[in-house]
């Protein structure tokens, strides 16, 4: 369905964000979305890995007016995958993942007082090399120093998934049974994970091959859901699926070359669209009934330029859809109109509706650094 047909009779507002890096950022979002952000009680967080942001929207309760959308701007270097977990956020990068405290105390002092309900700050990172971080979740099992579980990564260059490790690049943790060695070659272009009990239980991919980059020429057609318990690959034939993910009992994948939304059962691979949407889908979060979907524009230059989606470039979008999962609609909208063609992944922080965020490089944005010393005794 065309983005009309999705969100009929939805007036939209349009905005000028930041001029970041020579970039004029222009957006658009519909009414209906912060009364829904609202409504959830909770913030969304999207990155945006080539422009540099992490971009989170919220609809404050206080210190600003009601009914509109508060969008900030936090500069990191390619931010690609992001996990919430009690207290914290960890966001991927380009060499490193960074981790991100949650000091609630903080929140209430910083200017306009009353605002803010939650403020991370970021407090460490875990050098890991550029092995091309893609998804990023935290799974139970031995508990990490943020005491919320082990994060586990999507690391595509090495074809696995991995956690950090105190003194080596990383502690590979599992790779798809196909993939005969660790090797930084980027052989199947592993890029999502589904977590469900605390523990990896889905994972995507654009190939089931066993060469270096050897996904690029089957891509279209090549694309693959595993079950990471079993090693069984449960769909195949997809065209370029990322972002699984397990609510209310359905495995829901973004068909990201046709640009849906789809369920498919993992007892016999059995697709079924939820919703068509004017984007290359990428990054997925769900908070009860509704599915927060990321939606990319496609580079000329891409090696994304030969998907199906890519035959109607007019009417590709940049931004998140939010859909109804028991009736296929989009319910509200956010739209990138310049300055940012491509996201990677989205959060939902619930129960957080106004959140700070001071980024590893707070120092580029509009509010000063935030600093921080042990009490006093």
């Amino acid at each position: 369905m065309s983005q009309e047909e999705a969100i009929p009779g939805q007036p939209t507002q349009v905005f000028s964000g930041p001029t970041v890096e020579s970039r004029d950022i222009q957006y658009a979002y519909s009414e209906s979305l912060p009364a829904v952000l609202a409504d959830l009680k909770s913030s969304l967080v999207i990155s945006t890995y080539r422009a540099g942001n992490l971009v989170v929207l919220s609809a404050p309760q206080t210190g600003a007016p009601q009914g509109q959308l508060a969008v900030a701007f936090h500069t990191f270097e390619r931010p690609m995958g992001v996990a919430a977990g009690p207290g914290w956020l960890a966001v991927g990068g380009r060499r490193e993942v960074w981790f991100l405290r949650s000091a609630p105390a903080i929140a209430g002092t910083i200017e306009p007082r009353g605002r803010y309900d939650a403020c991370y700050l970021t407090r460490s990172a875990q050098f890991t090399g550029d092995i091309h971080c893609h998804e990023l979740a935290w799974v139970s099992g031995a508990t990490g120093s943020s005491g919320t579980g082990e994060l586990w990564i999507v690391n595509t260059l090495f074809s696995c998934l991995c956690t950090t490790h105190p003194s080596c690049s990383f502690a590979p943790r599992w790779r798809p049974p196909f993939v005969s060695a660790l090797a930084p070659e980027d052989r199947c272009h592993l890029n999502g994970l589904a977590v469900a009990e605390g523990k990896a239980r889905y994972v995507t991919a654009l190939a089931e091959t066993d060469s270096a980059r050897g996904w690029r020429p089957v891509m279209l057609n090549g694309g693959c859901v595993i079950d990471v318990a079993s090693n069984q690959t449960i769909s195949r034939g997809l065209i370029m699926p990322h972002s699984p993910r397990l609510a209310d009992g359905r495995l829901l994948v973004l068909h990201s070359g046709l640009g849906r939304l789809v369920t498919i059962d993992p007892a016999n691979g059995r697709l079924e669209t939820v919703a068509d949407l004017p984007g290359y889908t990428r990054g997925l979060a769900i908070h009860g009934s509704l599915a927060f979907v990321g939606l990319s524009k496609l580079r000329a230059a891409s090696l994304l330029a030969g998907v199906p989606i890519a035959a109607q470039p007019e009417r590709l979008k940049c931004g998140s859809a939010v859909v109804d999962l028991r009736t296929g609609q989009v319910i509200a909208h956010f739209e990138f109109l310049s300055g940012i063609d491509e996201l990677f992944d989205i959060q939902i922080l619930p129960g957080i509706t106004s959140p700070f965020i001071s980024g590893p490089l707070a120092d580029r944005g509009p509010e000063p650094p935030i600093w921080t010393v042990p009490p006093t005794r």
